[in-house]
């Protein structure tokens, strides 16, 4: 099997439902699967993946994990040659799959793969591609100085902006809401760090993937929307009406 999707879910159904039909569009003629892992959600997550999707494998845990080790307990269960985790807020493209994976097989030195992220109105997200957050980088970020010095690298590396978003490239930080890699190297690697703080999983997954002599990709040939502090709306109609408009 060439590509495992491991969706990691909780609390977010109507965002879950048009997740997973544009991962199915997507997968469209690669062998794969689709793992919907459930931190055990309030709502009718869970249902919806029955009735919907009976295809999908369906990992109900009887409680909220966190997200290292409910993704690790998807990547376990896996078994393709390579994983994508992904959240449950995004709309992939219809090439992603296809582009991200011929992109990855063509790296001798591969680490992870991310792709272009855009949000619900159609704007890029920097976050897309990251530096390491050292003191001083991080520093640049919550104090806003790096929007004063476009053109001053020094001053750019939190949001990796060596590369322009159209660009193809190394970067070091890739966001988990999208990563592309082989099952191999995520296991041996020890996947996510489930002692991990709350939203520092993804950085230290890419980190030690660095230390490993990988290289993590930025690959703008594929584009997806991530709609990221949006996951907390429930309202159908309002979901169908973002996705509409922004595809």
């Amino acid at each position: 099997m060439q590509l495992s999707v491991i969706i990691l879910n909780y609390n977010v159904r109507y965002f879950l439902q048009q997740c997973i039909l544009s991962v199915q569009s997507a997968l469209q003629g690669i062998e794969s699967e689709i793992i919907v892992v459930d931190n055990n959600s309030p709502d009718d997550s869970c249902a919806m993946v029955k009735e919907f999707f009976p295809e999908v494998t369906l990992i109900e845990n009887n409680e909220n994990t966190g997200f290292p080790k409910g993704n690790n307990i998807g990547v376990a269960a896996a078994k393709g040659k390579y994983i994508c985790i992904l959240n449950p807020d995004t709309v992939v493209s219809n090439d992603t799959f296809i582009k991200a994976l011929d992109f990855a097989g063509k790296q001798k030195d591969l680490g992870i793969v991310g792709v272009k992220f855009i949000d619900g109105t159609g704007n890029f997200l920097p976050e897309s591609k990251r530096g390491t957050p050292t003191p001083w980088v991080a520093f640049t970020k919550v104090s806003g100085i790096y929007r004063f010095f476009p053109g001053w690298a020094v001053f750019n590396k939190y949001y990796a902006q060596h590369l322009k978003e159209s660009s193809v490239g190394k970067v070091e930080i890739l966001t988990g809401a999208f990563m592309i890699m082989e099952r191999e190297l995520y296991l041996n690697v020890g996947g996510f760090d489930e002692g991990c703080f709350m939203y520092s999983d993804d950085v230290d997954l890419s980190y030690t993937v660095l230390q490993k002599g990988r290289s993590n990709y930025y690959f703008s040939g594929t584009t997806i929307i991530h709609y990221k502090g949006e996951s907390t709306v429930k309202d159908g109609t309002y979901m169908k009406r973002t996705i509409f408009l922004s595809i």
